[in-house]
Order: structure tokens, then C-alpha cells, then sequence
């Protein structure tokens, strides 16, 4: 069973930084992406945006919105992925969301997971 966990939400100023972890736990052979996405207050259609992901073979690449704000990194002893949030904005205010794309043993093929989610509360 593989499990991701989001954690270091928080509720911050505009201008603040928070990073959050995705720790992934279970059983798995090899995770070749990790994602954030957010998902807005108030969406009724359970519509999530990219935010940024990394990738197995090192590159990453981040949407326009975060470009020079947010850092992605990972830490592959850990099984873990940050995201590193600077000069956070009232518009970056939502639940972030970790997704992997990960190979486990006795399934064909990558499999997407996906965490519980982290609060995100940017004022003004």
C-alpha cells in the first residue's frame, strides 16, 4: 500500500514562505514523478491546477504563476518532495495536493497516487 503525505500548511501574510513536505511510505519500486497541484477555495468542481513536479531523472519545471517564487526539491533517501513557497500571494491560497507517479510490484505499469491535501491561507 502506498501512502503520501502532505504536511506544512498554514495560514501566513502575503510576502510569508511556507514549505511543504510529501512524505510517500509503502511498498513500491521506483517513483519516476512527483507533483503539486492546488486545488482553489471554493471549486465545486474538484478541479486541481499544477503547480510544479519533478522528475526521476532530475529536471523539474514549474507553472508561469510560481516561476521565481516556488522551488520544488526532493530528498530520494527520505522519500520526500518539498515545496518550497516564497513571496506567497492571496491567490496562492488553496489545499495543495501531492502527486506521484510511482511503479509497484505485481502491477503493470505506473500507478498515480495522491495525498490528503495541505491548507494554504495567504492574506493580505
Amino acid at each position: 500500500q502506498v501512502q503520501l503525505v502532505e504536511s506544512g500548511g498554514g495560514a501566513v501574510q502575503a510576502g510569508e514562505s511556507l514549505r511543504l513536505s510529501c512524505v510517500i511510505s509503502g511498498r513500491f519500486k521506483r517513483i519516476d514523478a512527483v507533483g503539486w497541484y492546488r486545488q482553489a477555495p471554493g471549486d465545486q468542481s474538484d478541479q486541481r491546477d499544477w503547480v510544479a513536479t519533478t522528475h526521476m531523472g532530475g529536471t523539474s519545471n514549474s507553472a508561469d504563476s510560481v516561476k521565481g517564487r516556488f522551488t520544488i526539491s526532493r530528498d530520494d533517501a527520505k522519500n520526500t518532495v518539498y515545496l518550497q513557497m516564497d513571496r506567497l500571494k492571496p491567490e496562492d491560497t488553496g489545499v495543495y495536493y501531492c502527486s506521484a507517479i510511482i511503479w509497484v510490484e505485481g502491477i503493470l505499469g505506473p500507478k498515480d497516487y495522491w495525498g490528503q491535501g495541505t491548507q494554504v491561507s495567504v492574506s493580505s
